[in-house]
């Protein structure tokens, strides 16, 4: 055998190689050849006489060095990388081959493009590590929709700088993972009292919210005399809404808890912002506006089946007057008017 033609073999086509010969000088008969190299009596004997006929490199398969017939040709290569550089930089290569499908019509793998962009050398933001085990065990999932809604307000740069800053009040079905969200100016009472009047006219009424202990959700007056005579808590507007509406309040007493809504802001900040940028939106109401749009999408693609297929939201009674209940109440004392004199 020639020693140019073992270099460029396998280990594998150096055995096949060593048998086959053994077979052409008779040390071995053709069908124990087969048994070795555990192939058929037919592709042994075409081995051998592709060997006789071309040496050693008769060996190799014909398709070796040629270019695959699915192979993307290079123009396509060149044009997803320049799209990538001008409209797609820094998306992943999940997001990116999903756009460049809805959007370019150009159908590729993830893998494809991850590829493609480690040899250019370009870079995007991974998905990072999950975070390392503690004492805190995942408490199991409600087990309908309805049952538990988690409320709370991401502050970010949306918009990254092309509008104002602003807060996106998200909504997360602890059961199923369905999101329902608005952008506001801030976190506060009257967005949080508009979020959920939106939401509840779309969904109805859960049994209960899951909320953390910012100051628009959880009071902090000192109870008054007349609260301590009564044995209750100072409750803030949002909490005394829930109350008139029958919905349970739930807070969180560390971030951790409530992890499912804390990880789909992490997905939003990566997946929505990048959204909002390639359509261009630079306003509020531009950004809510697509959010009808893209909330179903989302919720169609990524919320899950739940076990017990029955809806826990309330409907709304005919009666039931929301801006009478959802607004901010006050105080007053009424006093006689003075006497004219």
């Amino acid at each position: 055998m020639a020693g140019k033609d073992i270099i460029r073999m396998s280990q594998e086509e150096i055995k096949r190689v060593n048998v086959i010969h053994q077979a052409i000088d008779k040390r071995l008969t053709q069908v124990e050849a087969a048994e070795i190299l555990d192939l058929s009596d037919r592709q042994v004997r075409r081995i051998i006489r592709r060997v006789l006929e071309e040496g050693d490199k008769g060996i190799v398969h014909r398709s070796r060095g040629k270019p695959s017939h699915n192979m993307i040709p290079d123009k396509i290569r060149i044009r997803v990388i320049d799209l990538y550089r001008e409209r797609y930089e820094g998306f992943g290569p999940t997001l990116a081959t999903e756009k460049l499908f809805e959007i370019d019509k150009i159908r590729l793998s993830r893998e494809t493009l991850r590829n493609w962009l480690r040899e250019k050398g370009i870079g995007y933001r991974g998905r990072k590590s999950p975070p390392k085990a503690d004492h805190r065990q995942w408490r199991e999932r409600k087990r309908y929709f309805g049952e538990m809604i988690q409320i709370d307000g991401s502050h970010h740069d949306w918009l990254e700088g092309r509008g104002p800053e602003c807060v996106l009040m998200g909504y997360v079905d602890d059961a199923t993972g369905n999101v329902f969200a608005r952008f506001y100016l801030y976190e506060g009472t009257i967005p949080a009292l508009d979020s959920f009047k939106r939401y509840i006219k779309k969904y109805g009424i859960p049994i209960s919210v899951y909320l953390d202990k910012h100051t628009t959700y959880k009071s902090t007056k000192k109870p008054s005399l007349e609260d301590q005579l009564e044995g209750v808590q100072p409750l803030s507007e949002v909490a005394r809404a829930f109350k008139e509406l029958g919905v349970e309040v739930i807070y969180a007493h560390s971030p951790q808890a409530k992890g499912r809504i804390e990880r789909q802001f992490r997905t939003f900040q990566d997946r929505l912002i990048k959204e909002l940028r390639l359509k261009g939106i630079k306003t509020i109401e531009e950004a809510n506006r697509f959010l009808r749009y893209y909330l179903p999408i989302y919720n169609k693609r990524f919320s899950l089946r739940v076990a017990e297929e029955l809806d826990l939201h309330r409907p709304l009674p005919g009666e039931l007057d929301l801006d009478r209940i959802l607004c901010v109440k006050t105080e007053r004392a009424l006093r006689n008017p003075p006497l004219a004199e």
